[in-house]
């Protein structure tokens, strides 16, 4: 794997240019999803949504990530499912498409994917809402997460991540204010970084869904190595199946998969 640059999408709060941070790597390049495509996401149903988290997830020990990846199986044209599979053939195999590397959780619909595809810099708007509501009630903070876009699950892990690293960087963070998120080096400033070590592990493991899990570039850079190169489709099921004839949404998936082993050759 090449990787002469860090992997995202920088802007004003960055600190860093294209020429040490760009969205693309070895080969891969994210296309532009449009609007139409992201309405689409949002619009689908997605049956046996997770709950919410009771409490708080910083409280318990995660210590087992589930690997493989997560995968949407459609129920009908307007609902789907989520499931975890092995790996990509066992998604192929299966009729689904990838959506993020890891197994399912609560970040893993397609309402919450349109979010991050539509928010490179979802710093801003999170640390707005924890702003707004560092003395105010759960149920207040997760609503302006909601207002963000966020699906209820997807919404409250982000609430515990913010409360969590409000405890632990609070004092790194308020410093860091108006800073970039990086160093002149590369590097994450101290308060990202602090997140980064105090809140991450958990979060990821809740939510599964991040942006680089998803293959999507954000404000923060990344190293490539860390990020999991996948376009994003979700071609509708066809009624065509029963006459035996190949759907279109099974020549997608097989043809992504063939474009994916490209990219890792």
């Amino acid at each position: 794997m090449s990787c002469p640059k860090l992997f995202g999408a920088p802007n004003n709060n960055t600190g860093l240019t294209e020429a040490e941070c760009a969205p693309a790597f070895d080969g891969f390049a994210p296309p532009t999803y449009d609007e139409a495509f992201l309405e689409a996401l949002g619009a689908a149903e997605l049956v046996d949504a997770p709950a919410a988290p009771a409490a708080d997830p910083y409280a318990e020990a995660w210590t087992t990530y589930v690997a493989g990846v997560c995968a949407v199986v459609w129920a009908s044209s307007e609902r789907y499912r989520l499931e975890t599979f092995a790996d990509e053939e066992a998604a192929a195999a299966a009729g689904a498409a990838v959506t993020h590397r890891g197994g399912c959780g609560l970040c893993s619909s397609l309402a919450d994917l349109a979010v991050y595809i539509r928010a490179p810099d979802l710093a801003e708007p999170v640390r707005a809402c924890s702003l707004a509501h560092l003395t105010g009630t759960m149920e207040e903070h997760v609503a302006c997460l909601r207002e963000i876009g966020f699906t209820e699950p997807c919404a409250a892990i982000w609430y515990w991540n913010s409360k969590h690293t409000q405890a632990a960087c609070f004092s790194l963070c308020i410093a860091a204010l108006n800073d970039p998120s990086h160093e002149a080096d590369g590097s994450l400033n101290a308060c990202v970084q602090c997140d980064e070590d105090e809140s991450s592990d958990v979060f990821k493991e809740v939510a599964r869904r991040t942006r680089r899990s998803s293959g999507l570039p954000s404000a923060l850079c990344r190293p490539c190595e860390t990020v999991y190169p996948l376009v994003h489709a979700y071609p509708r099921p066809t009624v065509d199946a029963a006459a035996g004839s190949t759907s279109p949404q099974a020549l997608a998936l097989v043809c992504c998969l063939v474009v994916r082993r490209w990219l890792r050759a």
